[in-house]
């Protein structure tokens, strides 16, 4: 179910199979991503990904996507937003404890990187609350760090027209855990000039259905963790 296509008469437990339903809620960032790729990248993979798990399973309710998160270390680049980590985690907090009773947990598809700290707090307070909150960040191994060849072939899989493949080049290959001390003090921008961590080269659709499955996938099982 697409909670904003619905009723409040449509939100019990029939609808969703006789069970408390659960809330799906995908959380993404606008912020560059170099080039070649489009300001929502990460908000168009965490609503793919969080859409597939509520179609696969009958307890899961869709929450509209929250499109912008905590992407300051990406401030230097235009068309950057970010509300930034303090805010993210209240609005997240504030969302969970409005979602009881009628959901009997959130599940936060993430899908940037710099969420993860806000997502954290916001997670371990809910649970000092007694309410479940169980923030579910996109990723796989091998999966480079920013506009690279994974999200490349990810966007080349789900909206192939948004990508400008002719502006496409490679950025910092450097892993990005040797990057991370500088990147937080002073930016991506200070680190990789064009915003890409990572080589965009050899993307492809193929590949990337490929790394969506698996999203999707390792996504579901994460549902079936708090459902089961």
């Amino acid at each position: 179910m697409r909670l904003a296509d619905a009723t409040w008469p449509d939100i019990h437990p029939q609808t969703f199979g006789g069970a408390a339903p659960v809330l799906v809620l995908p959380v993404g960032a606008l912020e560059q991503h170099g080039p070649h790729l489009p300001l929502d990248t990460d908000t168009v993979t965490a609503t793919a990904v969080a859409t597939a798990v509520a179609a696969a399973r009958p307890r899961a309710a869709l929450a509209p996507t929250l499109p912008i998160g905590a992407s300051g270390e990406h401030a230097d680049f235009p068309g950057t937003l970010s509300i930034g980590s303090d805010a993210l985690r209240q609005l997240i907090v504030e969302a969970v404890r409005s979602s009881t009773p009628t959901f009997s947990a959130v599940m936060v598809v993430n899908g940037h990187g710099g969420n993860v700290e806000a997502l954290r707090s916001a997670a371990e307070l809910c649970t000092a609350e007694g309410r479940r909150l169980l923030p579910h960040h996109l990723g796989l191994p091998g999966m480079d760090a920013h506009a690279g060849r994974t999200e490349t072939s990810l966007m080349l899989h789900l909206t192939p027209d948004r990508v400008r493949l002719e502006h496409a080049e490679p950025g910092n290959t450097t892993p990005v855990r040797e990057l991370l001390a500088e990147m937080m003090a002073h930016g991506v921008r200070d680190v990789s000039p064009n915003g890409v961590l990572g080589d965009p080269t050899g993307a492809s659709a193929i590949e990337g259905a490929d790394l969506f499955a698996r999203l999707r996938d390792r996504a579901l099982a994460a549902f079936d963790g708090l459902t089961g």
